[in-house]
């Protein structure tokens, strides 16, 4: 440790990401001679070449790439103990990048929009789909800060804050045969349905489930990735579809809701973060706006 300093780790995280002596030192505002330098110092107390020299840069070695993750924690850390525990929306400039599905962002990303230019113009953020596959390596690595998804899909080990508890509701195009009914189970599995699966193309989901314990079974005639598909499609035939109730607050005209047949269980929303972000003041006050604005946007 006595032969590390902070300066020193700063320099071979901007390796990591730049991968190039170059533009490491043109992000650190040092000249290329003395990021060179401070690569040699690393390698002497690390023990290990970091990076090995390619036609266009350098690559790092199993040992720098393992240090990438922690490294950014450290820093973040330190970031923390060396700026004061303040932090001021009003004058904030600065950048988060957010990972939710295409319902979360009407759900939960319009109200924090709004939420944010009355408060906090000068943030921006970058909003992304969600990707489960990627999320724990995206989060440790600073591509995303926060994302919003359900329990299943996050790691237990990750900071998480439940945010709502989310119910479902059918939806039907209003010139439907069962708009403004109240359907039985034999009514709702007389028709098509559709399915929105986000991340895996599936034709079954929690309804499905209850309609099994009950002995009934549907037929899903279509699995779609978005929600946004979703009132098109609805509006070509007499088609079903089930859906959180949020969702309903953005319903176009040509649409009406019916209330399920049988019970079906929903689901939490929460959003996770990394905890190289867990005591940064900014990352603290994004997320606590967050949660009031998901208790606050109840649907009936």
């Amino acid at each position: 440790m006595r032969r590390l300093d902070l300066n020193l780790l700063v320099a071979l995280d901007a390796l990591l990401d730049e991968r190039s002596v170059t533009r490491a030192a043109r992000r650190l505002g040092l000249t290329q001679s003395t990021v060179s330098g401070m690569l040699a110092r690393l390698r002497a107390a690390l023990g290990d070449p970091l990076f090995v020299r390619v036609q266009r840069g350098i690559v790092p070695t199993r040992r720098a790439s393992a240090l990438a993750a922690p490294l950014k924690k450290l820093i973040a850390d330190a970031k923390v103990i060396a700026t004061a525990e303040r932090f001021d929306p009003a004058t904030a400039a600065q950048t988060f990048s957010l990972s939710l599905t295409d319902y979360m962002q009407l759900t939960v990303l319009l109200p924090l929009v709004a939420a944010l230019r009355r408060e906090a113009a000068g943030i921006r953020l970058s909003v992304r789909p969600l990707v489960v596959d990627d999320l724990v390596a995206d989060l440790a690595g600073g591509e995303i800060d926060l994302v919003v998804t359900i329990p299943e899909f996050a790691m237990s080990d990750l900071p998480s804050r439940l945010l709502y508890r989310e119910t479902f509701v059918g939806v039907v195009r209003r010139a439907h045969p069962l708009a403004g009914r109240r359907l039985s189970i034999e009514d709702f599995c007389r028709f098509d349905h559709v399915l929105v699966s986000p991340t895996r193309g599936s034709f079954e989901g929690p309804t499905d489930d209850a309609l099994r314990r009950a002995g009934w079974r549907r037929r899903i005639a279509y699995s779609v990735p978005s929600f946004l598909l979703l009132p098109a499609l609805l509006q070509t035939d007499d088609l079903i579809a089930v859906v959180p109730r949020r969702l309903t607050a953005f319903q176009p005209e040509g649409l009406t809701t019916f209330t399920l047949p049988l019970p079906v269980k929903g689901f939490d929303v929460i959003a996770v973060w990394h905890a190289r972000v867990d005591k940064d003041p900014a990352h603290r006050w994004l997320r606590s706006k967050l949660a009031r604005i998901a208790r606050a946007a109840q649907v009936n």
